[in-house]
């Protein structure tokens, strides 16, 4: 069954390059467009697309307003396309990631159909990859946003495996399963740095976790994110605007330091050299990925032994996976987030499935049991 798509535009001449662009692909079938939010909204519960691809500066109601809207009322994969998500544009790229749109995609800054079609295949890439994930409906309270999981099986989504821990599990409320650790048991560890793995959903759930730590976190925290190229600085000062602890890109040769967060840089592996200073690896990509979330995990297990804590976030494949492990051989702590908070589980699932997590946690829950950890 072909991807439903409805396209929200209000450039006509974009919005038959678009349409031109879907068409080559028997895979996606655009079942509705709309010149702007207002009437889009109209439109989505007659048609039930699959996909919803919007522009971001429209009339009546914008991008923003509009992915917002969406979330709350019948929430679907949001694709923003838009000249105004270049990788410069920080503030509008993370805005739209926090209101729930799983991905942008860049028009060319030219405007040329031959520029659009040169990117199609990418466009057509990522429909298909938001085509399979789970999305969230934003509920507001008190005029801020919360995140919960849709209540109602979602067909596109990864299909379900059995959770696996070393400690007993316990339904909670609109949060799959969770776990309740002992605070001794976690501090036993004398956790000395924090690593975190993401991909597909990463920025938000990486925001969730860090907006509530304080600035006397005492340790560093290590975070490899999968993130379109060009795009990291923005994630970086986005999050450093967002938080009390200092977000940076690691710099080779640096000691890692508490209090700040650490992100693997574009094109390079992060690791430790033998006297713990970061150290930029040019090794090929594992698993197609370069920074490796493996890769960082592997290196923070062999520098710092059961004195690490791994964390392994929503995200696409398995990259991680065989990292988490190395850290629970180590005897380190291990975090999975759970599926019910994932946009895509598939990273956390594999490292379930590997038997590499010993705690499995909704994403609102793992900041205090990292807290818990480090005695903050």
């Amino acid at each position: 069954m072909a991807i439903r798509v409805v396209l929200v535009e209000d450039s006509p001449v974009a919005l038959i390059i678009l349409k031109r662009i879907l068409a080559t692909s028997k895979e996606i079938a655009v079942v509705a467009t709309a010149r702007s939010g207002t009437e889009a909204l109209a439109l989505i519960p007659q048609v039930q697309p699959d996909v919803i691809c919007t522009d971001l500066h429209m009339p009546q109601m914008d991008g923003l307003e509009f992915t917002r809207e969406v979330m709350a009322k019948f929430p679907k994969p949001i694709l923003v396309i838009s000249a105004s998500v270049q990788a410069e544009d920080t503030y509008n790229v993370f805005q739209l990631l926090n209101a729930g749109a799983v991905d942008v995609f860049p028009k060319p800054k030219t405007g040329l159909a031959s520029d659009y079609e040169g990117a199609g295949q990418e466009l057509i890439r990522k429909i298909k990859v938001l085509a399979g994930v789970k999305v969230f409906t934003k509920h507001r309270r008190d005029g801020r946003l919360a995140t919960v999981p849709r209540t109602a099986a979602d067909p596109a989504s990864e299909p379900k495996s059995p959770h696996r821990s070393t400690t007993p599990v316990s339904r909670g409320a609109n949060a799959g399963i969770s776990l309740t650790p002992r605070a001794s048991e976690l501090r036993s560890n004398h956790v000395r740095v924090v690593a975190i793995g993401a991909s597909t959903g990463g920025p938000q759930a990486l925001h969730t976790i860090l907006t509530q730590f304080p600035s006397r976190f005492p340790v560093p925290i290590l975070c490899v994110q999968h993130i379109s190229e060009g795009f990291l600085q923005g994630l970086v000062s986005w999050l450093d605007s967002q938080c009390s602890l200092s977000v940076q890109i690691a710099r080779a040769g640096e000691l890692p330091r508490g209090g700040t967060v650490y992100f693997a840089p574009e094109g390079r592996h992060l690791e430790f050299d033998r006297h713990g200073r970061f150290f930029y690896s040019s090794a090929p990509p594992l698993g197609g990925h370069r920074p490796s979330i493996t890769v960082t995990f592997n290196s923070v297990a062999q520098f710092y032994g059961s004195h690490c804590l791994g964390v392994l976030l929503t995200g696409m494949g398995r990259d991680g996976a065989d990292g988490m492990a190395a850290i629970a051989l180590s005897g380190g702590v291990t975090v999975a987030q759970d599926e019910g908070s994932c946009v895509v589980f598939g990273m956390p699932r594999e490292a379930i499935a590997l038997g590499a997590a010993r705690y499995i946690l909704p994403v609102g829950a793992i900041a205090a049991l990292l807290l818990n950890a480090v005695k903050c």
